[in-house]
């Protein structure tokens, strides 16, 4: 397989991979040989292009620019996935962003002479530094329930959905207490025979607008977490669930009835040690996803507490190693930032001389 250079490789061409490019070409470093992006998907948009369908624009909880070139003004009630991946294709275009692509990143090594050789399905990228940008979509989180392999119905995940109409007439269990767990649950009700909603802990709803001061509360606990080693937790821990007009017209309706979540799952629905059980044909797990991280797992990164310890974008354990999208900076705005943070550290880490040809 060909083996190629740059200075700094960055995986993944989502928000966090894009911005990362273009603070990268704007500070100086030259697309191909000073940096490159590896994307394993076929075409732009990210996560976003794998979203459902009827994640309409209007539905999207906070989506913010890209530096240095706005989002068009979008159609409310047209897919969000269509929406995002145009724009990510005009923003690689309008950047000369050097984005590779289908490449599936397999593992990342160090080498003797200090750089890492970044292993892919298309060769190897030798680099001086690596910004990673691989964000969650690919790390559907599915907990383990006893029974879970009797149950004769389907199960499915967030990210295999595709919008309502599949399940018409039938029973559906959906489980998990965040946004996409209501949005999809609001879906599902309009068609299914009946819906039920599990949670782990008893859902918090928030009437307070989800502005600067919350967010700030978010990602200071996150941050903290990551600093301290341990895996970054959920956002809706910290903010609770938003309460919008849909949220409203769902109480309404009695969809948002919870129950705690089952003990076991039978061939033919969930069931409690107290005696409840709930029949169903499908359970729906929305219950997140993890950092896509296990090609970066032969430089032996994590720390004991699970996670991977973080000084801002950098990891504390090998200065080489920036993560972008993860943890504090998993989400539109901290993308951008972080983008920014980790190239003004690896510009001030690599020597001027080396990262600019």
């Amino acid at each position: 397989m060909d083996t190629h250079s740059a200075d700094v490789v960055v995986i993944g061409s989502g928000q966090a991979g894009l911005s990362a490019g273009y603070h990268l070409h704007r500070t100086g470093f030259a697309p191909g040989s000073g940096f490159v992006i590896l994307d394993a998907d076929n075409g732009p948009g990210g996560a976003w292009q794998h979203r459902w369908p009827t994640l309409v624009f209007d539905r999207v909880h906070g989506f913010h620019d890209l530096p240095g070139l706005p989002l068009p003004p979008t159609e409310p009630h047209r897919p969000a996935s269509e929406q995002v991946s145009a724009y990510f294709a005009a923003y690689e275009r309008a950047f000369d962003l050097p984005v590779r692509r289908p490449v599936r990143v397999r593992a990342v090594r160090s080498r003797p002479d200090g750089r890492l050789d970044v292993h892919t399905d298309r060769g190897t990228w030798t680099a001086r530094a690596l910004i990673n940008a691989t964000g969650t979509w690919t790390r559907p989180f599915w907990p383990h329930y006893p029974g879970r392999s009797t149950f004769r119905g389907r199960q499915l995940h967030t990210a295999d959905y595709r919008g309502p109409a599949e399940f018409t007439g039938l029973r559906v269990v959906v489980v998990g207490g965040g946004t996409s767990a209501v949005q999809l649950l609001g879906e599902v009700s309009t068609v299914a025979a009946a819906t039920t909603w599990v949670t782990r802990r008893p859902p918090t709803f928030n009437d307070e607008e989800f502005g600067p001061e919350l967010g700030r509360a978010a990602v200071a606990r996150v941050d903290q977490a990551v600093r301290a080693g341990r895996p970054p937790g959920s956002v809706v821990g910290v903010t609770g669930l938003p309460v919008t007009p849909e949220v409203r017209r769902l109480r309404e309706r009695g969809v948002l009835d919870r129950l705690p979540m089952f003990d076991r799952i039978t061939p033919d629905g969930v069931a409690w040690t107290d005696g409840r059980f709930v029949p169903a044909d499908v359970i729906l797990w929305c219950t997140g996803f993890r950092a896509a991280i296990d090609h970066l797992a032969p430089l032996g990164l994590r720390a004991p507490g699970g996670g991977i310890t973080m000084d801002g974008t950098r990891v504390v354990a090998d200065a080489r190693v920036h993560l972008v999208g993860y943890g504090p900076s998993a989400s539109t705005i901290g993308a951008n930032r972080a983008g920014r943070t980790a190239v003004t550290e690896i510009r001030a880490w690599l020597s001027p001389a080396a990262a600019l040809h």
